[in-house]
């Protein structure tokens, strides 16, 4: 208890004395004087724009001053020199023998990996560095990078409000003209929530619109982008493509529940969607050994016909009932069919179309509907890594530096925020925002710097909270390691990526940021590696 007091005493003091350096350089000077070589990280090219010009990015709130140094301390050019030895000693670009041997177990080569290990405040050395300057391909764990530019950008309460307004006038439950629906990209407007917002139409006294349904999109400006370009799976809902008007993530769940009497498996759809033809039912099949098996497929799903859904196979009557979500064909589509099949669930009417199309100048507002703070939509992206909504909180960023929102808007904004809250480290190439890439590239180093910093960050609880917790919870509840609850890690896997960063307790109450990635054909077989090396972390 006594070390850690003084420890909290120590870092009080150096905050103190942070916060009386003049202007900028209190703000923004590095603690205790970080060393500044790396290697620079290649950039994805910004590409001309007709956009209008951004305007400066100021974050939501003040940030917390991280711990400086004395007015009197040696320049940072001569940092290196400046930091202090870690707290035991490692051998350079070595790993723990037990990391190395599950990295030997799973064929993953040495020098495809990356890793570091430093204590928070980023006073010392780091305790482990192993190619912390080589830029890989963190998967998804470039979404704590997205997520924590954003909660400082636009601050953890910021909302998205979708508008409703019309160019006609309510009579006796009739809406005489068109419903406008404009969408500001709310990242978390499921159908739970979407069901909500119809209510509250109904509640304005509209049960027939005796016009069209106009569904406004264009708060993004996005290119037409193919959902199959990056792994060929175009029903997958990981692959949904980002919208201003994203409803349930573009996706469709499937539920089978087996009837034996009957013979078959029941399909219950959420949500209600229009202008989709699907099976209400599918044979249930005996299979050898009554063994459940690949039951998705024993379906024989057929879904590249975008007005209906196909079963050509059975459902294994052993695996009792299951969930299949799936992004159908035709997403651009999706949002008119889902407000109007589940508008006219609730009991509304639409005389005209469901529609895409912009909202006029001079409508008259009806209401707004607000979605979850980004402090909510922030935990679920992290503790579950959803790529679709990262997507959203991206383009936002744009947004609101441009007015439009556009993935080069994104790319602009994180790399000035970047500039002046990690400077001097190489910036991260970002791509989509997501991970969801096979471009994206930022150096261990970088990362472990930008962790360090955010820990002293007033966004801290909220970045901190939304990552997995070791054995616990998100993506990482199932993990192997023995320090249960002991480390909040955010994951990240493709084929030939795989990597986990974030930060671990220590047995004598220090906590760590880690940061590990491995590139390589083999790289998810670096997982059980990450296990040990969190381990061997813990007991530091």
């Amino acid at each position: 208890m006594q070390q850690i007091s003084s420890m909290a005493h120590l870092s009080l003091s150096l905050a103190r004395l942070g916060a009386g350096l003049p202007g900028s350089s209190g703000r923004w000077l590095l603690p205790v004087a970080i060393a500044l070589s790396q290697v620079a990280c290649a950039q994805t090219p910004a590409a001309p724009s007709s956009d209008p010009a951004p305007t400066p990015i100021r974050l939501a709130q003040p940030v917390a001053a991280a711990p400086q140094a004395p007015a009197s301390a040696a320049p940072v050019a001569a940092a290196p020199a400046a930091l202090a030895a870690p707290a035991s000693a490692w051998p350079a670009g070595r790993l723990p023998a037990e990391v190395e041997a599950a990295l030997q177990r799973g064929k993953v080569a040495a020098d495809a990996v990356s890793v570091v290990v430093m204590d928070v405040s980023g006073a010392q050395r780091p305790l482990l560095d192993v190619h912390s300057d080589v830029g890989r391909n963190p998967a998804s764990v470039m979404k704590l990078v997205t997520t924590y530019a954003a909660l400082e950008i636009l601050g953890p309460a910021y909302t998205w409000d979708t508008r409703i307004a019309t160019d006609g006038q309510v009579a006796q439950g009739a809406l005489n003209g068109n419903l406008y629906v404009q969408g500001s990209g709310d990242p978390k407007l499921v159908m739970e929530r979407l069901w909500l917002l119809q209510r509250r139409l109904l509640g304005q006294g509209i049960q027939v619109v005796v016009g069209d349904v106009v569904l406004d999109r264009s708060a993004f400006a996005l290119p037409p982008i193919d959902p199959a370009r990056f792994d060929n799976e175009p029903y997958r809902p990981y692959n949904a493509v980002p919208d201003a008007l994203l409803l349930n993530y573009k996706s469709l769940t499937m539920r089978f529940i087996p009837d034996a009497a009957a013979g078959v498996a029941r399909i219950a759809y959420e949500p209600a969607i229009a202008h989709l033809r699907l099976p209400s039912t599918v044979p249930l099949l005996k299979t050898k050994g009554n063994a459940c098996g690949d039951w998705r497929g024993a379906l024989k799903a057929q879904m590249a016909d975008a007005t209906q859904i196909q079963f050509l196979g059975g459902y294994p009557a052993a695996c009792g009932e299951n969930s299949w979500a799936v992004a159908p064909a035709a997403p651009d589509r999706f949002a008119p069919r889902v407000f109007e099949g589940m508008w006219r669930e609730l009991g509304g009417k639409v005389t005209g179309q469901v529609r895409m199309g912009t909202t006029p100048d001079g409508v008259q507002p009806l209401m707004s509907f607000s979605s979850p703070t980004l402090g909510e939509v922030v935990r679920d992206i992290n503790k579950y890594s959803n790529n679709v909504m990262t997507q959203q909180v991206f383009l936002t960023l744009g947004k609101e530096r441009a007015g439009v929102g556009t993935f080069e808007g994104g790319r602009q904004a994180v790399a000035q925020w970047w500039s002046e809250r990690v400077p001097g480290m190489a910036q991260p190439t970002i791509d989509n925002g997501a991970g969801l890439s096979r471009d994206a590239r930022i150096t261990a180093g970088s990362l472990a710097k930008m962790l360090s910093v955010a820990w002293n960050s007033n966004v801290m609880p909220e970045l901190m909270a939304s990552m997995p917790i070791v054995g616990v919870d998100g993506t990482m509840k199932n993990s192997k390691s023995a320090h249960t609850g002991g480390a909040h890690l955010k994951t990240g896997t493709l084929r030939d990526a795989s990597a986990i960063a974030g930060y671990v307790n220590g047995r004598d109450g220090r906590r760590w940021v880690v940061v590990a990635m491995a590139n390589s054909d083999n790289a998810p077989q670096a997982r059980p590696a990450w296990d040990a090396l969190i381990d061997w972390v813990a007991a530091q």
